[in-house]
């Protein structure tokens, strides 16, 4: 669904902004009281910190 293999994603600050991003938005949700978006949120977070940190391999712009 999602190309997290994006050149776009190859800076780290990109890839940690959203896996904060993510996890914190599912804090904000919890916080409220709304476990579903929480769930969702959070697992959205651990999806894309798996993706962008244990098996990222960007490629190369020129394909």
């Amino acid at each position: 669904m999602f190309d997290l293999d994006h050149p776009f994603f190859r800076p780290l600050w990109i890839r940690l902004a959203v896996v904060v991003l993510c996890f914190g938005w599912a804090a904000v949700e919890l916080s409220g009281g709304y476990t579903g978006w929480a769930m969702l949120f959070g697992g959205l977070g651990g999806y894309s910190a798996w993706r962008f940190f244990v098996t990222f391999d960007p490629r190369d712009p020129e394909e």
